[in-house]
């Protein structure tokens, strides 16, 4: 059961992200940033701490400190025609300890003032990751069906719509029954609720109870990158 003092965000939250998206530059946002830190930074450092708590029960090998999950508000805008600076929304990602912070399987959600997004998947796989995965799921995907089909997880969460190829991937046999899953470049399960829920006291459960339903998918789909990674290991010591 969630307590009442549970972790969450206030309706000023909203508001900041609201107006950030109508000021979208650099001298509106700066002389804000402590605002910045006061209604969205120290709330999502406080509801990843209580994440992390729970996570110890079902996802141990994805606790990180809260400095590292959150995701910075600065826009990459190197190689993109919008240059607005700062995303329109917070977000949180959980990697698993020993793969790079944007890849391989993990949880994540994200906060803007029209919605909640709670996700878990490999949702930006690199190319070696990509191959490793489908080449684990010739064999395994039966296995992955399975837990993506689990009643507990479809109650609460959607699967990805994978972003298919148009063809079979190069070098996998374009009948192979994984064929549906092989065409995939990503993998995992999401959820949008009302940008309210995330205003609620209850704003823990339900990350954690998604989290939770969406483990088994996110360790499958590590398994073949967590192995690589163990190979790789071996060959530099």
């Amino acid at each position: 059961m969630v307590k009442p003092s549970a972790p969450h965000f206030t309706p000023e939250a909203l508001t900041f992200l609201r107006a950030l998206a109508r000021n979208n530059r650099r001298e509106w946002f700066t002389p804000r940033k402590p605002a910045f830190e006061e209604t969205l930074k120290a709330p999502m450092h406080a509801v990843i701490d209580a994440i992390n708590d729970a996570m110890q029960d079902f996802a141990p090998d994805h606790i990180q400190p809260p400095q590292k999950c959150m995701m910075r508000i600065y826009r990459d805008t190197r190689f993109s025609a919008d240059k607005t600076p700062y995303k329109k929304w917070v977000a949180a990602w959980w990697s698993r300890n020993g793969l790079e912070k944007t890849s391989g399987g993990g949880f994540y959600f994200h906060l803007s003032p029209k919605e909640l997004v709670i996700a878990a998947g490999v949702y930006m796989p690199g190319r070696e990751q990509l191959l490793a995965i489908r080449a684990y799921l010739l064999e395994h995907h039966e296995e992955l069906r399975q837990r993506l089909q689990d009643r507990k997880l479809r109650a609460r969460m959607q699967e990805f719509d994978g972003l298919r190829l148009t063809r079979p991937p190069k070098g996998f046999p374009p009948d192979h029954p994984a064929m549906d899953l092989l065409l995939c470049r990503q993998w995992g399960v999401s959820a949008t609720l009302p940008a309210a829920v995330a205003l609620q006291p209850t704003l823990l459960r339900e990350i954690v109870e998604r989290f939770r339903a969406a483990a088994p998918v996110v360790e499958l789909l590590n398994r073949p990158l967590i192995t690589r990674l163990a190979a790789q290991r071996r060959v530099i010591f």
